[in-house]
């Protein structure tokens, strides 16, 4: 992500405005919640929880204790749809660690996600049928920071921040990307969300036939966020790949 002056707290805003509208463009059904003025990580929402299926989920454990109180706040919004479990001492997990790729989770074990957080999220999802791998996250903050996906056999990666042979072995189809912040896409239904500051990730995408729609997002750029963080994603049956 880039590095450089604080976000531009006035653009940040108008840009997360911009990407509510490229969900609903996309034919999402979006619920905002209210600001949280101190908690400014808030925005990072998908770091809070994770979605198991239509009817379950896990509280994180957040990776870093000042975020933590984020996930009391987005509790009782989950519990209104969902069954809550929540992840207990000493794991810690953040929800940009995990990828789903259908009935499997790939979850980066990272600064922010350690491997108790990864044996307790293993523990919720055996029980539906979704398996946990671990993979190693030795650039950037979260696993989403350097790999997301296309479809439930296909991701893009940053291959300065993560092997792609690493995904190939797990029999993933692998496209490599020239800008770090395109690494982290957002794929709904017919179009592929991909931040206007990847503009070679975007022509590569469009190459290979895929509707390519490109969100500004500098300023969330700046504060180490992307695309699947600013939301947590409830697919339609049989879209599973978040």
């Amino acid at each position: 992500m880039d590095e450089g002056p604080d976000p531009r707290v006035e653009l940040a805003q108008r840009q997360h405005e911009d990407y509510v509208a490229a969900l609903r463009e996309a034919g999402i059904e979006i619920e905002v919640l209210a600001p949280e003025a101190s908690l400014p990580d808030a925005c990072f929402v998908e770091d809070a929880a994770v979605i198991l299926s239509h009817d379950v989920a896990v509280l994180s454990r957040t990776g870093a204790p000042s975020r933590r109180d984020e996930v009391a706040t987005l509790e009782p919004v989950l519990a209104r749809r969902l069954t809550l479990h929540r992840l207990e001492a000493p794991a810690t997990l953040d929800g940009g660690d995990v990828l789903r790729l259908g009935d499997r989770f790939l979850v980066g074990r990272s600064s922010r996600t350690n491997d108790a957080g990864i044996e307790q999220l293993r523990r919720f999802g055996e029980p539906l049928g979704l398996g946990v791998e671990a993979v190693d996250v030795a650039a950037g903050l979260h696993l989403k920071s350097a790999c997301t996906a296309l479809d439930d056999r296909t991701v893009v990666v940053d291959p300065d921040a993560l092997d792609p042979a690493v995904l190939e072995a797990l029999g993933l189809v692998v496209h490599r990307v020239p800008e770090p912040v395109g690494a982290n896409v957002l794929a709904l239904g017919d179009r592929v969300l991909v931040s206007a500051d990847a503009e070679g990730t975007a022509t590569q995408l469009e190459a290979s036939g895929r509707v390519v729609v490109r969100v500004p997002l500098s300023e969330i750029h700046r504060g180490d966020g992307a695309l699947s963080c600013l939301s947590l994603r409830l697919p339609p049956p049989g879209g599973w790949s978040v």
